[in-house]
């Protein structure tokens, strides 16, 4: 087969979910609120925190991260695709794709470690109350942003070094509607071996030590709450913890949902919405988790509204 250098790749094309014209207008009036309601969802849970002195806290803190996060990584792709279907193009330039790659892979990063910061923040807030001001002060919080940022940062950079040592084939089409690592490495004419260890082992590593402590956090804190002489103060330990744990559920089954439907099919269009599941669903679901199950994320947010009207 013919292959050419990636340097003079000039753009890859991107199927989507489907080729039949008559149902882009259809997606294209499917996203485009979904993703409005995921920017301003996140948005106001933003600036609720940030206008309510009393959500000065740790929980609050890696909250107003997660949603700018989501804002972040919904932008990620979903504008491009809507541009697409609008304009009637699949195509999207070879810097175009490998920024996506990496944005993709920074936000999702992020993400899979501040719900890892959370668990903590949950498991120290109940197992250890008593401490929880010196565990969860403001510099540790920061700091565990921070490392997040770093090891995103890193993986992102990692995995664009070996993608930009790639030669591509002539047929340079994916089966998305972005550019997804995994597939933009099936595309390749050169020995892809070490990429795909790298992907399978970063994941491993960088996406398990995460859940390994959201699990470990929640067996003690179910352990902890279990032995509440109180049966109100139990009540209460579950539901703090409850628009969290939903948030770990949506975000890890829908990504467990993505790996399963790439191993046990082949087709790439149940493939294709899985991954829909994974990068839309979630950020336009966690205000709403948020927002519906928290009474003081209510009030701020009542106050916001309250205040932005009569301005």
């Amino acid at each position: 087969m013919e292959s050419e250098n990636h340097t003079e790749v000039s753009e890859f094309i991107l199927l989507g979910f489907s080729e039949d014209p008559k149902l882009q207008p259809l997606l294209f009036r499917l996203f485009l609120p979904m993703y409005l309601v995921t920017v301003l969802g996140n948005l106001l849970i933003l600036l609720a925190i940030c206008s309510d002195s009393h959500l000065h806290t740790p929980m609050y803190f890696f909250l107003s991260n997660l949603s700018f996060i989501d804002i972040c990584f919904s932008s990620t792709t979903v504008p491009n695709m809507l541009v697409n279907i609008q304009t009637h193009s699949k195509a999207i330039t070879y810097t175009g794709c490998l920024t996506q790659v990496c944005f993709t892979l920074a936000f999702a990063g992020l993400e899979n470690f501040l719900l890892a910061a959370m668990a903590w923040d949950h498991y120290a807030a109940i197992c250890h109350p008593l401490r929880y001001v010196h565990i969860m002060s403001p510099r540790r919080c920061g700091l565990l942003v921070l490392v997040s940022l770093l090891l995103s940062a890193l993986d992102t950079l990692l995995h664009s070094l070996m993608v930009l040592q790639l030669s591509f084939c002539m047929h340079l089409e994916i089966p998305h509607f972005f550019c997804e690592l995994a597939q933009v490495i099936k595309l390749t004419c050169s020995d892809a071996l070490i990429n795909n260890i790298l992907v399978y082992l970063v994941t491993s590593v960088l996406g398990g030590i995460p859940l390994l402590g959201i699990i470990f956090s929640y067996v003690q804190i179910i352990s902890s709450i279990l032995r509440m002489p109180s049966a109100g103060g139990k009540h209460k330990a579950f539901f703090t913890c409850g628009s969290h744990l939903s948030v770990v559920l949506l975000f890890y089954g829908t990504a467990f949902g993505v790996y399963i439907s790439s191993v046990v099919t082949d087709s790439s269009r149940k493939t294709a919405v899985a991954l829909v599941m994974y990068t839309v669903i979630p950020p336009m679901m966690n205000p709403f988790i948020y927002s519906l199950r928290n009474r003081d994320m209510k009030e701020a947010l009542r106050k916001l509204i309250e205040r932005t009207s009569f301005l």
